[in-house]
């Protein structure tokens, strides 16, 4: 089964290409307000670099959030375009969980950090013991302060820190949490849409693969736009 994934949810965009599980290609890029017209070029490159066209591509898959507001958007946005125009089966998957398996089989828990602004962090907390990690405290939205007194008061163990939300609030986790903070190495800060491709296929072998239209994003908390609506 060949698998098109791509992951919008930060300030660094991903796509890769995945047979089974195997990795064809990938690429990490920055993403920038020209995300929407990037992303599809670099889909056509990535698939030249494969010998594959998009008509070989079995499941088409996405980061459904939560992270950048736009950023998700353009993402799915592409996905559903895909998925309508091939009429190929499509799925999302939690750009936390996905990020959280860039330490596979960690013996200490994970926790998957994006900066949401507003002095808060999109958080995950995960069991990545196992291939697929399993959710110890489920994806949400916090002040930085407030998600370390939930692991400190919660959890034991040394914990691990992954992504861009760790790096920029490094020095409140190592302030709240000493030597029980562990931050991953440089290149685990990035979502990586390979992993997001082996999410895609555990929703394949499952029988959760979506249609177009039910392909959405989740992004935790309302955006300025719904905001404003709210109040208008």
């Amino acid at each position: 089964m060949h698998i098109l994934s791509i992951d919008t949810s930060s300030s660094l965009a991903s796509v890769a290409l995945v047979s089974d599980r195997k990795l064809l290609a990938e690429s990490v890029f920055q993403a920038d307000r020209c995300l929407s017209a990037r992303l599809v070029p670099e889909i056509e490159r990535l698939l030249a670099l494969s010998g594959l066209t998009i008509d070989d591509i079995d499941l088409f898959a996405a980061a459904i959030g939560p992270g950048s507001f736009t950023g998700i958007r353009a993402g799915v946005a592409t996905i559903q375009g895909l998925s309508l125009a091939t009429g190929k089966p499509c799925t999302g998957f939690s750009s936390l969980t996905m990020l959280a398996m860039n330490l596979p089989l960690a013996a200490l828990p994970v926790c998957a950090l994006l900066d949401a602004r507003k002095n808060e962090v999109y958080a995950g907390l995960y069991d990545c013991s196992t291939p697929i990690p399993r959710a110890l405290i489920a994806d949400c939205v916090k002040p930085p302060d407030r998600l370390l007194e939930l692991i400190r008061t919660t959890f034991t163990t040394s914990v691990i820190f992954a992504g861009e939300g760790a790096l920029r609030y490094h020095d409140i986790i190592s302030d709240q949490l000493g030597e029980r903070a562990i931050l991953a190495p440089l290149p685990q800060h990035a979502g990586h849409a390979s992993n997001g491709a082996l999410l895609a296929l555990e929703a394949h072998l499952s029988g959760k693969t979506l249609s177009p239209a039910e392909l959405l994003p989740i992004y935790i908390r309302p955006s300025e736009a719904e905001l404003a609506r709210s109040k208008a």
